[in-house]
């Protein structure tokens, strides 16, 4: 039976729909003074929990639906299509947490396994107590994209290239190229594509994740006279104005997958998720 997370309702009922297994009818309550608490009426005797942790209370709603489906499941499975935390994958000075790791630990203690999506370090799988396996579903992103013109494949930095290659294999054409900087003084910098030219071809700039918009903007701005530019990504966190952001940058469309439940989640990562289970 799959278990959903309130944040993560439409990849769990597509989830089911690839098993053919049932869908649990969760219940969400929170109470007056904040605390969250919910409701599995009924699991079979494996118990797929499907919850990406975008919030807080979405990490402590993980941990309750957890504890729920154990009680009957003989088995637990949790399915994070979002780790929330992931790119705090170090401790980033003295006295400071290794948060992924910290979370990890924390959902290691109610399940058997762990399947996440596109982790930002493939490392963090490394974190968890139990088996955990990441799934790659970079690719899909090529399937929304319209037909392009010459195209680029454009990574932010060197560390996502291969995110960059495999939306471009996907989609059976075209060259990759990377950002990067050039520093001329301590607040003169340019980012810019390493080698490729972008005049006159689209553009598609992919990522694991676009969060506040403010790197794709930047990196949009130093786009030379491009045709049409593409915003592709796993997890469209898209937090506060990042859409508005691409769109004045001059984004012609934004396309993710449903790890992150926005306007913007065009394909399931269902289908790679249901491959490994």
């Amino acid at each position: 039976m799959i278990v959903p997370g309130s944040a993560s309702q439409e990849v769990a009922a597509a989830l089911a729909s690839e098993l053919g297994e049932s869908l649990a009818a969760v219940e969400y309550d929170w109470f007056a003074d904040g605390e969250t608490l919910v409701r599995v009426p009924e699991t079979d005797d494996r118990a797929v929990v499907v919850a990406s942790t975008i919030s807080d209370n979405a990490h402590v709603e993980l941990l309750q639906l957890q504890d729920a489906a154990g009680q009957r499941a003989d088995e637990v499975i949790t399915v994070l299509p979002y780790m929330g935390y992931g790119r705090q994958d170090e401790s980033f000075a003295p006295g400071q947490p290794v948060s992924a790791r910290a979370m990890a630990r924390a959902i290691s203690t109610g399940t058997d396994r762990v399947v996440t999506v596109n982790p930002h370090e493939g490392s963090i799988t490394d974190f968890f107590d139990v088996p955990c396996v990441a799934v790659d579903a970079a690719g899909l992103l090529a399937d929304p994209l319209p037909e392009l013109s010459d195209p680029l494949f454009l990574s932010p930095d060197a560390g996502a290239i291969g995110l960059a290659e495999t939306v471009r294999d996907a989609h059976g054409g075209g060259d990759t190229d990377y950002f990067e900087k050039v520093r001329h003084s301590d607040t003169d910098v340019d980012v810019r594509p390493r080698d490729a030219s972008t005049t006159g071809r689209d553009v598609v700039l992919v990522d694991d994740i676009v969060s506040t918009g403010s790197t794709m903007s930047t990196a949009i701005d130093q786009l030379s006279d491009p045709d049409r530019v593409f915003v592709t990504c796993v997890h469209p966190m898209l937090a506060a104005n990042a859409r508005t952001k691409l769109a004045t940058a001059g984004v012609e469309a934004v396309y993710g997958t449903d790890t992150i439940e926005r306007a913007v989640s065009t394909v399931s990562v269902a289908p790679r998720i249901a491959d490994t289970l």
